[in-house]
């Protein structure tokens, strides 16, 4: 059965920095699309970044160019680093994994940003 579990979660200041992990379980990590998602208080959860092995990464148009999704097929393990963190990137962030048509999802980090 496949699990994510997701770390690097915190307290950070504004223009700070986070990295995220997510460790996976099961088999065939590398050839599947990764993602992490965000949900703020009232809010939706709305998509961060997507990684698909052979392709490159996909960002949401909030986090583009301060955000950086990577994946390590060896160790079955996906991070986002976060740079210039700000206030409205504060809520629950989830690890997504696609398989034949079934999203499993972590249980999430929450991050905050505020001074």
């Amino acid at each position: 059965q496949r699990q994510l579990v997701e770390s690097g979660g915190g307290l950070v200041q504004p223009g700070g920095s986070l990295r995220l992990s997510c460790a996976a379980s099961g088999s065939v990590f590398s050839v599947y699309p990764m993602g992490w998602y965000r949900q703020a208080p009232g809010k939706e959860r709305e998509l961060v970044a997507r990684i698909v092995s052979g392709s490159s990464p996909s960002y949401g148009d909030l986090v583009k160019g301060r955000f950086t999704i990577s994946r390590d097929n060896a160790k079955n393990t996906v991070y986002l680093q976060m740079n210039s963190l700000k206030p409205e990137d504060t809520g629950v962030y989830y690890c997504n994994l696609y398989v034949g048509g079934i999203n499993y999802w972590g249980k999430g980090t929450q991050v905050t940003v505020s001074s």
